[in-house]
């Protein structure tokens, strides 16, 4: 079955996911499709879901490819089945229902709804105050990745001397994302403020390269060190989700060992390469859960490397 109005039906985890124009290309250079968007995401629902369940999910959807319109879905439609969990959550006079994914079932619907990116939030639906995740992007001025290695290898090396366990990702954009597994005992203003006393050591030693600056007209052809998705109801692109960009990239986890090998390029990793790399190396991130440090301790050690370097 073919054409703009096909539609099938995929049995995924017991529940009835619907396929519709499967042959509508979503990623025109390459002719992908709907239907290959839908059956990667399907397909490594496994590599996918730790990063998203327990979270609300913003989907940032493409109905006529990613060089179409777009917009960020936060509410959950009226017409999305009711085996989709849903989570109700607090906002600025009142509330929202919106999406949480759990299972593969839901990531297929997803996909099929035209989400190229789910974005989960940086904390879970039973605490959603409280995050786990903390998140520096690394957003350079330029396609220069050899800034963003480098950026993020400062980066990680200084979580390290903090005591914190960071891992690092490609955005399968132009920058890279380091982030830092927190077990649930900080506050979101705790753990910007951190991020951002982190952020401001790191530009005050690098400042020819790096900045906290969040206008573009004031950051030059240096790169930007943002911490601002630190927040309540703020969000991070999930691990091995595509990216509405050409070819289909992928947000790719990393080893540091793999960082600091000059073959790594922000978009090296697709909807169509990645597979393999999954099936050959596994997920680069297993085991992050067992690296949550606590805060505390590291708030200490960066304030007194902030003393030292003010004398």
């Amino acid at each position: 079955m073919s054409g703009r109005g096909a539609r099938r039906e995929l049995r995924v985890g017991g529940r009835t996911v619907p396929l519709t124009n499967p042959d509508k290309e979503m990623f025109p250079e390459d002719g992908i499709t709907k239907a290959e968007l839908v059956d990667y995401y399907r397909g490594h629902a496994r590599a996918l879901l730790p990063y998203l369940r327990e979270r609300p999910v913003a989907m940032e959807r493409y109905p006529d490819g990613y060089r179409g319109r777009s917009f960020f879905h936060k509410d959950v439609p009226d017409y999305f089945p009711d085996w989709i969990r849903r989570e109700r959550v607090p906002k600025e006079n009142g509330t929202l229902d919106m999406t949480v994914c759990d299972d593969a079932a839901t990531l297929t619907y997803l996909a099929n709804q035209a989400c190229i990116t789910p974005h989960p939030w940086l904390s879970r639906a039973d605490r959603l105050d409280v995050p786990d995740r903390l998140v520096i992007d690394l957003d350079p001025a330029d396609d220069d990745f050899e800034t963003v290695r480098w950026a993020a290898l400062a980066t990680g090396r200084l979580l390290t001397e903090l005591g914190l366990k960071p891992a690092v990702m490609t955005t399968g954009s132009r920058g890279a994302h380091v982030l830092v597994p927190l077990p649930r005992s900080t506050s979101f203003d705790d753990a910007r403020d951190f991020a951002r006393q982190t952020a401001d050591l790191l530009a005050r030693r690098h400042p020819d390269r790096l900045t906290t600056q969040a206008r573009k007209d004031k950051r030059g052809d240096r790169l930007y060190l943002d911490t601002q998705r630190n927040a309540y109801a703020q969000t991070s692109v999930a691990p091995y989700a595509v990216r509405a960009r050409p070819h289909a990239p992928v947000a790719t986890p990393l080893s540091w060992d793999e960082l600091r090998d000059g073959n790594t390029r922000p978009r090296r990793w697709t909807l169509r390469t990645v597979p393999d790399r999954l099936r050959r190396h596994g997920d680069a991130w297993k085991g992050l859960g067992r690296c949550r440090r606590a805060l505390g301790p590291a708030r200490r050690r960066l304030a007194e490397l902030v003393r030292e370097e003010a004398d």
